[in-house]
């Protein structure tokens, strides 16, 4: 196994992550820009599937923002009632819409989607790589805040602060692929118990790794 310095390469050390992981779509179903800022919300603390299952009787009723735009935040109470603030998200949704107005109006830069109502870091950077924008930053959702500490990239467990430092730790060029990347590899393999460690592309970069392995040894009676 290969032992990594303090001054590891992660841009080298990821690879196998980002081509296995970096350029799938995002787990929300979603067809249009449009769809995706609707989604990206309403997932918030709430399952992706879920959101994906009730979806589409939303956009059958408000198919646009122009549509939307002209909703009070209680006619969507029907299609969204059993997401994790619901209410709030109806508020936020409807604003968004008759602010932008327009579907072809959705922006793609952070300083202007984090402007937007319940949209901040993490959402905007979903939608601005999903869209295919100039990334700004690096996705830190629940899955990416467990492994990146694990593999080492961070030793912190505030979102800001390992946002920042796997910035500075790989090229912008692969901030987003690290961020699903890390997100799909927390979702498949590197669970919160019991990770599959023997599965991951990366083990052998990753300090959670050796330290069970090292583990593992002593309970085996090595020195």
């Amino acid at each position: 196994m290969k032992a990594m310095s303090r001054k590891t390469d992660w841009n080298r050390a990821l690879a196998p992550l980002f081509r296995k992981y970096g350029r799938r779509k995002h787990p929300l179903e979603y067809r249009t820009p449009y769809q995706l800022v609707v989604m990206v919300i309403l997932s918030s603390r709430s399952t992706d599937a879920f959101v994906n299952k009730v979806a589409p009787e939303l956009f059958r009723a408000y198919p646009t923002l122009k549509e939307l735009a002209n909703a009070e935040p209680e006619d969507l109470f029907p299609f969204v009632h059993g997401i994790t603030n619901f209410r709030h998200k109806s508020e936020w949704l409807v604003a968004i819409a008759k602010a932008v107005k327009d579907d072809s109006r959705i922006p793609t830069t952070m300083e202007e989607l984090t402007k937007l109502p319940g949209i901040g870091r993490k959402s905007a950077n979903v939608i601005i790589g999903e869209l295919g924008g100039k990334c700004e930053g690096v996705i830190v959702d629940l899955h990416v805040a467990r492994v990146a500490p694990r593999l080492g990239i961070t030793k912190s467990d505030a979102p800001d602060k390992i946002e920042g430092d796997i910035m500075e730790s790989i090229l912008p060029k692969y901030w987003h692929a690290a961020g699903m990347g890390m997100t799909f590899l927390g979702r498949e393999v590197c669970r919160p118990k019991n990770p599959k460690c023997t599965e991951c592309v990366v083990r052998d970069v990753c300090g959670f790794y050796r330290k069970t392995l090292a583990s593992a040894h002593l309970k085996r009676g090595g020195i």
